[in-house]
């Protein structure tokens, strides 16, 4: 069960009353959009359409009838359906011959990473193969460690540096702070300009970035793993949390 940080999810609910947008970006590749949105409603927040993975910002990298091996999560799954790509395989697939058979028989146009659990040195064998002989590298982030209750574990990033580095290829990276995401976020908000915007994130190496690639200001917050003196840039704000943020943000 997630649990909220104390008042994230007033804050929310203050800024929206006042009339801002607020979307959740996220480079939570694994999950389906659903259960993102599902697991901000449990804690009182509701994101129907709100919610934004790096898993869409990948899929919108695909091109319709793109034959894609998989290593990923059910997120990037959903995310191959609606962009009309054709999944032909993944690589924690247990029948070996089937595979073997889709790379003999079928181009493999795109290989696709993300985070999964059941990534394995056979894995890494099936995916940078598929590299090598030709299929385009994409990968839905390149963060290198995933926060979870218990403390960090290896990122998806990990993972495709184990793919870049086994098949000599250079992958394209969807997620924060990536150019396709931000491309998504002003598809969703369906503006170019959005230098009035604030990104609100705790890792000036992603979010910060993040906020440069599409064009917004950046507000770290204290409550993840970064400090005030984790690479903040010149034009960063330093807030304890998001309620401090929102009370400047309605003081404005």
């Amino acid at each position: 069960m997630h649990q909220p940080i104390a008042g994230s999810v007033e804050a929310i609910a203050e800024l929206r009353n006042a009339g801002h947008r607020v979307l959740f970006v996220t480079n939570n590749s694994f999950s389906l959009v659903a259960d993102q949105e599902l697991a901000l409603e449990k804690i009182g927040i509701f994101a129907k359409g709100d919610v934004v993975t790096s898993s869409q910002a990948a899929g919108s990298l695909l091109r319709a009838g793109d034959k894609v091996l998989l290593g990923g999560g059910p997120g990037a799954v959903e995310a191959i359906s609606a962009a009309g790509a054709i999944l032909v395989g993944r690589s924690d697939d247990k029948d070996d011959n089937y595979l073997r058979d889709q790379l003999s028989e079928n181009e493999i146009d795109v290989v696709l990473v993300g985070y999964h659990a059941t990534f394995d040195y056979r894995g890494l064998i099936r995916l940078s193969n598929a590299v090598r002989n030709g299929a385009r590298l994409i990968a839905t982030n390149d963060d290198a460690t995933y926060p979870t209750p218990y403390g960090l574990i290896p990122g998806g990033g990990a993972i495709l540096a184990a793919v870049a580095t086994a098949s000599g290829v250079d992958p394209t990276i969807a997620g924060k702070p990536h150019k396709p995401m931000a491309d998504l976020v002003r598809k969703i908000l369906e503006t170019d300009d959005l230098t009035n915007a604030w990104m609100v994130g705790d890792r000036p190496s992603t979010d910060g970035l993040f906020a440069q690639t599409v064009g917004c200001r950046f507000a770290q917050v204290l409550t993840g793993i970064s400090t005030a003196d984790d690479g903040a840039h010149q034009s960063t704000q330093v807030f304890d949390d998001l309620a401090a943020f929102a009370k400047m943000i309605l003081a404005l």
